[in-house]
């Protein structure tokens, strides 16, 4: 998993529904895939993303390994280290892909590795 995203990156903001909305954007993900991805409904998941309610230890877990950071970090009481988004989106992409597929992504990136080392 990246590094997780840093608290500092959420400056002004301070509740836990502006750090999920923030990062979810960061790594260009919409409530909808979110919520899909933790296992949640929409309408669970956007009651956390508005402040209606709070998720419980479990979820709160399972939303923070979707948005590659830590529960601590989504919840304002650590910071992580500064990371690079192309990168989370790129993890986050590739989380999602079946085993055939991320080989062929694989192999796409380790060409264009060799491409870039001969110029």
């Amino acid at each position: 998993m990246a590094s997780p995203i840093g608290a500092s990156q959420f400056a002004g903001m301070e509740t836990l529904p502006d750090r999920l909305r923030k990062r979810a954007s960061d790594l260009s993900l919409s409530n909808a895939e979110v919520a899909r991805r933790a296992g949640l409904g929409e309408t669970r998941y956007a009651n956390y993303t508005s402040g209606r309610s709070e998720p419980d230890l479990a979820t709160l877990g399972r939303l923070a390994e979707v948005l590659q950071t830590t529960p601590n970090i989504l919840l304002g009481v650590e910071e992580g280290e500064k990371t690079d988004i192309a990168q989370d989106r790129l993890l986050a992409a590739f989380a999602v892909l079946d085993p055939t597929d991320r080989e062929v992504l694989v192999a796409c990136a380790n060409a264009m590795v060799k491409v870039r080392q001969r110029t």
